[in-house]
């Protein structure tokens, strides 16, 4: 059985060029610019973890990556989402 874990984007590193979305429609949408959006979760199940992985590795600009779920209630941050955007 592995881990929980979920996508983490480095906005840092981030230029939106919408990649990760191509790969992984699974968890991300872009946005008007490319910058990738969460579809609800970042939490990557079973079922899409080897797009995560493809994705994680395909990133021109090293934004991304997979690290271990937080417990819940472990005070965690809002996912930047379509209905999230501070606009």
């Amino acid at each position: 059985m592995s881990r929980p874990s979920r996508l983490h984007v480095d906005w840092t590193r981030c230029d939106g060029h919408g990649l990760c979305a191509e790969l992984l429609p699974e968890l991300l949408t872009r946005d008007d610019w490319g910058f990738p959006l969460a579809t609800g979760s970042l939490d990557i199940g079973p079922a899409v973890l080897e797009h995560a992985r493809h994705a994680v590795e395909s990133c021109p600009l090293l934004a991304l990556k997979i690290v271990p779920a937080r417990p819940a209630g472990r005070g965690q941050p809002a996912a930047r989402s379509a209905t999230n955007t501070g606009i």
